[in-house]
């Protein structure tokens, strides 16, 4: 009821602010173009509105201005001879804000170097690339304004749980993945990262929602192939988020009202050569709690807060101070009835709080027309703890059971400097140093299953050669090395991409790398012991699991809007952590099929030994049409296969063996008079269902706990995964703000997608769980 009574009221408002009568809208289109090596500005470059009498050219500090262009949607194209041309698609023009584009053209080698882009990565990513936009995250449905969400449609990737972004990516954990904050590693920058768990704890990547609000976002690109040879430390693939700076001629503002939250965003100038921007969402959960309204039986909230600070001098380049943070909780209190009580957990109170927090300061200066030199300085800190407590079902006093504390920081310095020799040849070289701490205590109310606390650097310096030999030719080639000083382990990393432009339209390109990951904290921290008396052991003398990893792709530019590319992948991985058989080092061996490549969040209490393999390999399609003609498209399909090998030698599928990825996401919009706009976006997402280990019933109920039938291990597969989502708006224009409802539909027709099965000690027998129902998020956004 509450939902209804909210959306009455927005439509209410949203009628009485409609005007009688329409009139023309336009608004401001300008940026700046600089070298891709360099970074110095370009002067003389044609910037061109495609399809429209809309033009401009670069003036000496590379800056480009083009006024009254009428709102709406726009392929912007930039060139200047000697240069490679870049042409934009998706350029979106609203009343309310100017449009404020930074870009880079590459130097042109040959007269193929005309390219649709959109991210501004350099030559060295052939495969594996796909880059979310800020007005990507806002339009496309079922994302809730998640990054990491909507990457779930893109090829190769499937979301682990409806109720929490994590991704699994070809086939490889979810921890797999790293998040970035720009161009450096931090902690998990999610919301309640217990969320979508199988255990309820917290997880190494993902969580409910994303700490970041689309409105500061610039773009965030994703990385899933063999990786560039800066990034380290992640095996499956990278999530590297960039801030946008804040408007630097005019004071903007954004807020928004919805079933998620309360979200405020404003930017502006400092000075003439000061920007801001901010950014603070509040959850409407919280809200409502506030006002002492509860739904259902949990109590979830979440607040955060971004910001980016951007100062540009005459000499010493420029300079960025950025940061976010975010707290949450999610408490669910059992009823004081135990004849309310049908499965186990409604026995409990269960208390979880998660706080993130990074902070961090960009230097950017050319140094001269061929160098450039970037410098980065990030600390992050990431503090969670949950208690549950059973319940007595005589005086419903508590009594604690579990208790999980998890700590994280990291404190990284990072340097990169690109230089151009000439027209076929360039360099990049770097590195990135951390000091990273970790605390971890994990425990119920028999046994300690995890605790420790480590401090530890993390050197990884890199450097790579772009050249170009041929026509048409480009070649990357460089190394990276990964060092952890807690026990000495190293990787020596080569990398290498070859592309070859076989027309100016199409172009195949292969890339290699081998990459490397420390294991997670409760793979260190677990506490072994034979007999009671043992003295504690852990293991931390584990190594870095590895992996090799090739893609070929092959892809054919259809217009300067649309795109087919598919691509090949095999990933070798090994000196994954698996729970030896020699009777000389473990003399009780159990899990013989236990390997890390398929832990989520879960502890292992023996000892470890990095002699575990696996194997991920695949085919992925991709059919992108960027919105032009108010109409986009992106259709994606991959067919992969997930296996490993534990201590007992026997090649088993893994838990994220789902075999197949699908997703249709498209959207039109109807503009049926001038400055209004009616639109429809839609995501069907089709995932082969994820791995189960059998569970033993009569063991379980003999020892009233989960007994699984380890022989069999991921033996059991969950039936097909099938979501669509719907979201539709309706948007007006009017001279100084842009008005925005709509209504957002996460899995429209209801369908019941089996998530997990486990023993439930109340029921006494095996219990299915499922993924989430239908839920819409309602909305109304006003910027101006």
């Amino acid at each position: 009821m509450v939902f209804v009574r909210l959306w009455l009221c927005v439509l209410f408002l949203w009628i009485c602010s409609t005007p009688n009568r329409a009139q023309s809208v336009s608004q401001t289109v300008r940026g700046q173009v600089t070298d891709a090596d360099g970074r110095s500005p370009l002067v003389g470059c044609a910037v061109k509105l495609m399809g429209a009498n809309y033009a401009a050219q670069t003036g000496p500090d590379g800056s480009f201005k083009i006024d009254a262009v009428p709102v709406g949607r726009y392929v912007l194209q930039v060139s200047l001879q000697g240069y490679g041309s870049v042409t934009l698609p998706e350029i979106l023009v609203e009343a309310a804000k100017e449009t404020v584009l930074e870009i880079s053209l590459a130097l042109k080698t040959n007269d193929l170097n005309e390219v649709t882009v959109r991210s501004q990565r350099g030559a060295d990513v052939a495969t594996g690339l796909q880059t979310i936009t800020n007005e990507q995250v806002k339009r496309y449905a079922g994302t809730f304004f998640d990054p990491a969400r909507l990457a779930a449609s893109f090829a190769g990737v499937a979301a682990a749980n409806d109720q929490a972004n994590a991704l699994v990516v070809r086939g490889n954990s979810p921890n797999g993945l790293q998040y970035r904050l720009e161009g450096v590693e931090i902690v998990n920058p999610n919301h309640l990262t217990n969320a979508g768990t199988f255990s309820d704890r917290p997880t190494q990547s993902g969580g409910g929602t994303a700490i970041v609000s689309a409105q500061v976002l610039d773009r965030a690109d994703f990385y899933t192939g063999a990786l560039p040879v800066e990034y380290g430390n992640a095996t499956a693939a990278v999530m590297d988020m960039r801030f946008r700076k804040g408007n630097n001629a005019k004071h903007e503002f954004t807020a928004q009202l919805g079933l998620i939250g309360l979200d405020v965003a404003a930017e502006g100038p400092i000075n003439k050569n000061t920007t801001y921007l901010v950014n603070y969402r509040y959850s409407f959960t919280g809200l409502l709690a506030a006002a002492g309204v509860k739904l259902g039986d949990e109590d979830i909230r979440y607040q955060d807060l971004s910001f980016n600070i951007s100062t540009k001098t005459k000499k010493a380049g420029v300079f960025t101070l950025f940061g976010m943070g975010g707290s949450s909780s999610n408490d669910f209190e059992a009823k004081r009835d135990a004849s309310k009580w049908v499965f186990q957990k409604d026995g409990f109170d269960i208390f979880y709080t998660n706080k993130m927090g990074a902070i961090g300061l960009t230097h950017t200066v050319s140094l001269g027309s061929r160098t450039a030199w970037r410098t980065v300085l990030v600390a992050s800190a990431l503090r969670s703890s949950r208690g549950a407590a059973r319940l007595s079902k005589v005086t419903y006093q508590p009594t604690l059971t579990e208790t999980d504390l998890n700590r994280k920081e990291r404190y990284t310095l990072s340097s990169t400097i690109n230089h151009r020799f000439g027209a076929l040849l360039s360099a990049k070289g770097g590195f990135n140093v951390s000091l990273q701490k970790d605390s971890l205590l994990a425990e119920n109310a028999l046994t300690t299953a995890s605790f420790g606390a480590t401090k530890s650097i993390i050197f990884e310096p890199f450097a790579a050669l772009n050249w170009q030999p041929l026509r048409g030719v480009e070649i990357n080639a460089g190394l990276h090395y990964l060092y952890y000083s807690q026990n000495q382990s190293q990787s020596v990393e080569p990398r290498l991409s070859v592309r070859y432009q076989l027309k100016p339209s199409q172009r195949i390109a292969f890339s290699y790398g081998l990459q490397s990951q420390l294991q997670l904290p409760q793979l260190y921290f677990g506490i072994i012991r034979q007999a009671p008396d043992d003295p504690i052991r852990t293991n931390l003398q584990l190594g870095l699991s590895k992996s090799h990893h090739f893609s070929l792709a092959y892809q054919v530019n259809l217009s300067p809007q649309a795109y087919f590319k598919t691509e090949v992948y095999y990933q070798s991985l090994f000196n994954i952590p698996v729970v030896s058989l020699d009777s000389r080092l473990v003399p009780f061996p159990r899990l013989p099929a236990f390997s890390a490549i398929n832990l989520v969040e879960g502890f292992v209490n023996q000892p470890l030994f990095n002699l575990g393999t696996g194997q991920n390999y695949g085919i992925e399609l991709t059919y992108q049409r960027y919105l032009a003609r108010n109409f986009y498209v992106l259709a994606t399909g991959s067919v992969y296969k997930s296996t490993y090998k534990g201590a007992d030698g026997v090649q088993r599928s893994t838990r994220f063996d789902g075999g197949h990825t699908a997703g249709l996401t498209a959207g039109k919009e109807f503009v049926r008079r001038p400055n209004r706009a009616f639109g429809i976006n839609a995501r069907v997402l089709w995932m082969g269902g994820f791995r189960e280990t059998p569970i033993l019933l009569d063991d379980s109920r003999n020892k009233a706990a989960i007994v699984y039938d380890e022989n069999k291990a991921f033996s059991l597969k969950i039936p097909d995964y099938f979501r669509p989502d719907l979201r539709i708006f309706w948007k007006k224009n009017k001279v100084g703000y842009t008005r925005t409802v709509s209504i957002d539909i996460q899995n429209v027709a209801n369908v019941q997608n089996q998530s997990s099965q486990y023993f439930d000690v109340l029921q006494n027998d095996i219990v299915r769980t499922y993924q989430l129902g239908v839920i819409p998020v309602l909305s109304y956004r006003v910027e101006f």
